[in-house]
């Protein structure tokens, strides 16, 4: 190569250099966002607070940091009954709840949420993804400002903890109870004395004596809580909670500023942490219900057809009332129990006789 043509050629090089060096920064580092993440659960809480910190490391690894998302737990940036509206005006991009505590806002979202003697988990995720669910949560949550994608469930959850023992239902008259939801009213209606609190003041309820029963979640969402310290017994069945999602919502301007594979990126991690929370529940809560009784004397008490029979009659008025009230609740409840409906049928002949063919007496491997 001769001398003049290689001095012109590193002379062009160095002219390329030096206006690439001022050139603007790619757009992709131009475009990472960083969100917060409100929950209205305790920090770390096992299945809750782990399955929302999971929700929020997902998206962050799976968008190779083009959305980070910092999670902030109950009453670090606002109270947990205030999150909703914390998303919905902005102050925040997202949330992650439960979605009955949002009916005094938006009454149909206790049904999102799921209702007594209803779904079972995996009945609602055929509701939501193939049933119309997941445009009818949106239609709901649209008048809150937000987005709403189910991200998580717990499951069958049991009804709850009690000081003292119950033999009728006229022994809860008076007794002092926390439980959300339908299932509130439903107890209210029976004689209990009510109150709804967040999940960070439960444990301290029960222990003062404040409350005399207290309905929180499954063996596993239970253990960190040391309810078994206060009360010896243990309810079952769930029919307050048979299968009850959790959410994530989303402010709807964020939402709808996102690009496309943000969302789908975001729509995929909720969809994984709903399937994770659930599986964690499933395999952990076994190992710890045997704990309960075993370590620590826990006794379960099972409610009585007869008990529930009456229990399912007032539940059956309250849903009628609530659904004559509000005609969106309606148009949700009309959608999961035509659902519902169909499922009876079929899930009788599947899981419920399964269940029953396997508690049969046989010989089984030790």
């Amino acid at each position: 190569m001769k001398r003049r043509t290689f001095l012109k050629g590193t002379t062009a090089a160095g002219v390329v250099a030096t206006a690439a060096s001022t050139f603007p920064t790619p757009a992709l580092s131009q475009n990472r966002r960083k969100w917060r993440l409100v929950t209205t659960w305790p920090k770390n809480l096992p299945g809750l607070g782990t399955g929302a910190q999971y929700f929020a490391d997902a998206i962050t690894k799976c968008s190779g940091g083009r959305l980070s998302v910092q999670l902030h737990a109950s009453g670090e940036i606002v109270p947990a009954f205030e999150s909703i509206d914390a998303v919905g005006s902005g102050t925040v991009e997202m949330g992650h709840g439960a979605p009955y505590y949002w009916k005094g806002k938006a009454p149909a979202s206790q049904f999102v949420s799921n209702f007594p003697f209803g779904l079972t988990a995996q009945e609602y995720n055929g509701w939501y993804h193939f049933g119309g669910g997941a445009a009818l949560c949106d239609e709901v949550y649209e008048g809150l400002g937000c987005k709403f994608l189910v991200c998580g469930n717990t499951g069958v959850q049991h009804p709850g903890w009690s000081r003292k023992e119950i033999n009728t239902l006229a022994d809860f008259k008076g007794l002092k109870m926390r439980m959300p939801g339908i299932g509130a009213e439903v107890m209210r209606r029976i004689g209990a004395t009510v109150v709804n609190l967040p999940g960070s003041e439960v444990a301290a309820a029960l222990a003062s004596g404040t409350i005399d029963w207290v309905e929180w979640n499954n063996p596993y969402g239970e253990a960190s809580m040391g309810f078994w310290r206060h009360a010896k017994y243990y309810y079952i069945p769930g029919w307050h909670e048979s299968g009850t999602v959790l959410e994530t919502f989303i402010n709807r301007k964020a939402w709808d500023g996102l690009e496309d594979d943000l969302k789908a990126i975001v729509t995929n991690c909720a969809y994984a942490t709903n399937v994770v929370m659930l599986s964690e529940f499933q395999a952990r809560s076994g190992p710890v219900l045997q704990q309960f009784i075993n370590k620590h004397g826990v006794q379960v008490r099972r409610l009585s057809d007869e008990q529930l029979v009456t229990i399912g009659e007032v539940c059956g008025e309250v849903i009628s009332e609530f659904v004559a009230a509000d005609p969106l609740t309606k148009k949700v409840f009309e959608s999961m129990n035509k659902f519902r409906t169909e499922q009876i049928a079929y899930s009788g002949t599947t899981e419920q006789d399964f269940f029953r063919a396997r508690s049969l007496k046989y010989k089984w491997p030790a």
